[in-house]
């Protein structure tokens, strides 16, 4: 028998995050485990008069195509991809991995290669569909988070079923602030950091694009980041896995960078100038998403916390900053995890992971489980 918080899983997806409507498009990617999501999506999907599609990438035969990758070969499989891309109205990613290193020995030219092709492509999906992104539960995010199967099922599901239209409505002031606001400083163990944020938008994230959500980011003016930053979760990208990141600044350029691989840090960051600009400044507030997992869908969103993003920036909150990187790396400022401070223009608004500003105290976890 089916697990009955699947099928409110995917109402929630269809109704809330891409708000599937009748006759229109659904492309349902599968990259793993999560058969059993799909099979719902499809059935709800159908039932509400649309045209769902699936597709399933297996990360085990993906990991061989990759190894092989080149700028040609890339270029075909865009030619292919893009009509179908071009008229899906939503689109719904499934990450199931059952090994979060399958990718880890693929050389990074390789994946440079196929992403600086995809990009253009992705960027599309990215900015024309209606589109949503999840992790789906499996023994591998269970083994990350340190918890048994049937214990991270139910994390997961309080996680994915949080009341997003009240994380919504707690995160209005923060961005009416956010957009007043010119100065920004971060302080904590291993980082003082300041930048400027004049002029960029803010962007809500509350059960739109990813589940699970809560986050609003927007990003740096890109020559105005000065200082230096440590990282205290881990981090993967590119199937590395990396700790003890710690990045310093001048003029919004990395300019010096180590970690417990610092080569293969710098090989990401160097490829392309914009790799070591910053593309996202953002906030994490879920209530139940407490600790890191390696996990950057969970992770970036850590009570508490906030991500700092070597690499493109978004369009919604552009600060011009172009690269094939993209890479969510996360702080947590919680006094179990060293403590920390946010200011916005010399007011302190957020210290050891608590808002401490009256009208920014509904995003406190206290009030969102409430």
């Amino acid at each position: 028998m089916q697990d009955p918080r699947i099928a409110k899983l995917a109402e929630n997806l269809l109704s809330h995050s891409v708000r599937l409507q009748e006759k229109e498009s659904l492309l349902i990617e599968v990259r793993g485990e999560g058969h059993a999501l799909a099979k719902e999506l499809v059935k709800q999907a159908y039932a509400k008069g649309a045209f769902p599609f699936v597709r399933i990438i297996d990360p085990t035969i993906q990991r061989e195509l990759m190894m092989g990758a080149s700028g040609e070969r890339a270029e075909v499989l865009a030619k292919w991809e893009e009509p179908m891309f071009k008229d899906v109205h939503t689109y719904i990613a499934i990450n199931g991995p059952a090994n979060d290193s399958e990718m880890s020995d693929v050389p990074v030219e390789r994946r440079r290669a196929h992403q600086k092709v995809m990009q253009e492509l992705n960027d599309y999906l990215i900015n024309n569909c209606r589109w949503t992104l999840l992790n789906y539960p499996t023994a591998a995010m269970a083994q990350s988070a340190n918890m048994s199967s049937a214990a991270f099922e139910d994390f997961y599901f309080d996680v994915c079923s949080v009341d997003y239209k009240k994380m919504h409505e707690a995160f209005l002031p923060l961005k009416a602030l956010m957009d007043r606001t010119d100065k920004v400083r971060l302080v904590g163990v291993g980082t003082d950091l300041a930048f400027s944020i004049k002029d960029i938008p803010n962007v809500i994230c509350s059960g739109l694009r990813n589940i699970p959500d809560g986050e609003i980011f927007t990003a740096p003016v890109r020559d105005s980041v000065n200082g230096t930053i440590t990282f205290n979760t881990a981090t993967s990208y590119m199937g590395t896995k990396f700790e003890n990141v710690r990045l310093t600044f001048a003029e919004g350029k990395i300019v010096e960078a180590t970690a417990n691989n610092t080569e293969k840090l710098n090989q990401i960051l160097d490829s392309d100038e914009g790799a070591r600009y910053i593309g996202e400044f953002a906030i994490g507030v879920h209530p139940y998403i407490l600790h890191p997992m390696n996990d950057t869908l969970f992770d970036e969103k850590i009570a508490g916390s906030f991500h700092f993003t070597p690499g493109r920036a978004y369009d919604n909150a552009d600060n011009g900053n172009r690269s094939q990187i993209h890479w969510d790396i996360v702080n947590i400022q919680r006094p179990e995890y060293g403590g920390g401070e946010i200011w916005f223009d010399d007011v302190l608004i957020r210290k050891d992971g608590l808002f401490v500003l009256p009208e920014l105290e509904g995003l406190n976890p206290d009030k969102l489980k409430g």
